[in-house]
């Protein structure tokens, strides 16, 4: 066994091992990901993004490559292996057809486990951090190769084409929820280990891919919030609601409030009407079962910013805007009127002054809590549910290790603001996903 030959036999495989993770990297890559960080100038990313728009002649190239080198280390390894099997084997088996079957078996083993599943399972770990660090040598190769991938390519073409008559198209890359998901998962960082704040808050991407599944309910303003005047009432009484709820629209009913025939917008009285009913505009009524995504086209294309949701059974349940909306993507959009209402204070480590209109994900998301959710969304569907009445102020509902005081109520039947106290400084309680014993005084 000649030197050479083992050097031949060891670089062939390490070069099949390249081109063959290379390959399955390629495949597996966050390819969004790449072509964000190409949009910067970084020359890695840039060549991969050309080679994403030319993906069938990159990886023709890596196939070239491969085939290459293990012809060469066939060659090599039939050199080293024919005299040694041929010397050791036992006469009655000593034979060109059994040395050639071991040659083929011993060969074809080493390649399986050197070069194509140990280098794939490695590259599979990280494939778009490996493919970006072997962009430059193997775009190298790729354009040494590139006049025999062009002729094979474009033969591989003429015969899809001419002779089975079937159709070929190479489209560039279209990005769908699958690869945003992947981005999102690459860039979020990892709670027990240090790295760097990343440039773009996944939070947003998260909101996006969940945004999907929202109902319209999960984000609407409840029935009991709503502010709104009779259509026979006077403008003064009109004008008084906007001044007191600082909103820019009022909703307006006929007889009751599960009878909404419009809004007013604030604009509107300087048109200076005699009636409210003559600038009455009208509003889109949708149920609360609908996905959030498709109200917002709807919003978007009727060029509309508030609807009234109803529930199953016709009757008023509350409002959205678009603004409610947007807010489910890219989180809370506080104005002057927010401040005012939605509390968020925190005392110390174990004690807080909340809004009862938070939700429950929120909070949970933003203080790692693990609240329980059933078929209520804020912290104060949360607190009727355990309490299975309308708590009065100051009154203590105990639902371990949360403690939940009462401050204050509102027009008798909505719970405005609570204390939250966490007991023992678990701060990370076990979730509950029934909640149905609790604890209260009277």
């Amino acid at each position: 066994m000649e030197l050479y030959q083992t050097i031949g036999v060891l670089i062939s495989l390490i070069l099949s091992a390249l081109f063959s993770g290379t390959e399955i990297a390629f495949v597996s890559a966050d390819k969004l990901h790449i072509e964000l960080q190409s949009k910067k100038g970084r020359l890695p990313e840039r060549l991969m993004a050309h080679f994403l728009d030319k993906s069938s002649y990159f990886i023709a190239a890596l196939l070239v490559g491969n085939t290459v080198t293990l012809v060469v280390y066939g060659i090599y390894m039939a050199e080293i292996l024919d005299p040694l099997l041929a010397a050791n084997l036992p006469p009655s088996i000593n034979n060109e057809f059994n040395v050639l079957l071991l040659q083929t078996i011993l060969s074809t083993l080493v390649v399986l486990v050197t070069a194509e599943f140990l280098p794939k399972s490695i590259f599979l770990i990280n494939p778009t951090r490996l493919l970006t660090l072997l962009a430059l040598p193997m775009s190298l190769i790729y354009y040494l190769l590139f006049p025999f991938v062009y002729v094979m390519v474009n033969l591989s073409k003429y015969v899809i084409l001419k002779i089975f008559k079937l159709e070929f198209s190479e489209d560039k890359p279209v990005y769908n929820l699958v690869d945003l998901d992947k981005y999102v998962s690459n860039i979020t960082p990892n709670e027990n280990e240090a790295s760097e704040a990343p440039e773009i808050d996944p939070k947003i991407f998260s909101a996006a891919l969940e945004f999907r599944d929202i109902k319209v309910r999960e984000c609407m303003v409840p029935r009991t919030e709503i502010v709104a005047v009779e259509e026979n009432d006077d403008l003064v009484k009109l004008r008084k609601a906007f001044e007191d709820s600082g909103h820019s629209k009022i909703l307006v009913y006929r007889d009751n409030i599960d009878a909404i025939v419009g809004y007013c917008h604030s604009l509107d009285l300087f048109k200076k009407p005699e009636h409210i009913i003559s600038i009455t505009t009208p509003i889109i009524s949708v149920p609360e079962s609908m996905p959030a995504q498709e109200l917002l086209v709807q919003f978007i294309a009727e060029h509309k910013s508030i609807a009234l949701i109803f529930d199953e059974f016709g009757g008023t349940s509350g409002i959205v805007t678009i603004e409610d909306v947007i807010e489910e993507i890219f989180g809370e959009i506080q104005d002057e009127h927010d401040k005012e209402a939605w509390v968020e204070q925190q005392i110390d480590e174990y004690n807080f002054i909340l809004s009862a209109r938070h939700e429950i994900d929120y909070l949970n998301d933003k203080y790692s809590w693990e609240l329980p959710e059933d078929e209520y969304d804020t912290l104060g569907g949360l607190i009727l549910h355990l309490n299975e009445d309308i708590p009065k102020p100051n009154q203590v509902i105990y639902y371990p290790p949360f403690v939940f005081t009462i401050l204050s109520i509102q027009d008798r039947a909505r719970i405005d603001t609570v204390k939250v106290s966490i007991q023992n400084g678990q701060n990370k309680p076990k979730k509950n996903k029934q909640p149905s014993k609790v604890s209260r005084n009277p």
